[in-house]
């Protein structure tokens, strides 16, 4: 049989290293990832970027969801930003480049969409999941409660019990 043999010193250095290694490596996926939430300027003219970004921060990219076109780097969000810089160079509003927007992708394309009747289920419906949750966690421990059986033991059992336990006899018969 084959045995090796490694000392402890080795070990602590190849752990240590490996250790090292391994929170070097995160420390720079976490930096890229923070410096990955900001989105490049489009525009060279800052008050125009400035305008761009006010406007996008108010719209969700459709790919990514979660996050807003303003700070995403999908093609689908670069693409919007871009319209929305073409749109503030031909004169449009704010509220021009929101309709245009909500017409072209529905109200999902709001971060904040309005509580109207077609986005009643955005707002309500995670309440509702919750409540739906709450009472069937509310059911099963009813049910558990009126079916479980609670055995009560008689002194000559528990006193039976004791001296099993103290004399260790329950060891012995396993073994056997």
């Amino acid at each position: 049989m084959w045995r090796l043999k490694i000392s402890t010193q080795s070990l602590h250095h190849w752990f240590s290293r490996e250790m090292l290694l391994a929170v070097a490596l995160v420390g720079m996926s976490q930096m890229v990832l923070a410096q990955s939430n900001i989105a490049q300027p489009l525009a060279k003219d800052p008050a125009l970027e400035a305008r761009v970004m006010d406007i996008a921060k108010d719209l969700r990219c459709l790919v990514c969801q979660n996050e807003t076109i303003a700070g995403s780097h999908a093609d689908l969000a670069i693409d919007l930003r871009n319209q929305i810089q073409d749109q503030l160079e031909a004169g449009k509003s704010k509220n021009e480049i929101m309709q245009y927007m909500v017409d072209r992708y529905g109200d999902f394309v709001l971060y904040k969409p309005p509580v109207k009747s077609s986005t009643l289920v955005l707002w309500l419906g995670p309440f509702l999941l919750l409540l739906l949750g709450m009472w069937t966690l509310w059911r099963f421990i009813k049910k558990q409660s009126k079916t479980k059986k609670v055995t009560v033991f008689s002194d000559q059992d528990l006193s039976q019990a004791r001296a099993m336990l103290e004399s260790k006899a329950y060891l012995k018969k396993d073994t056997e």
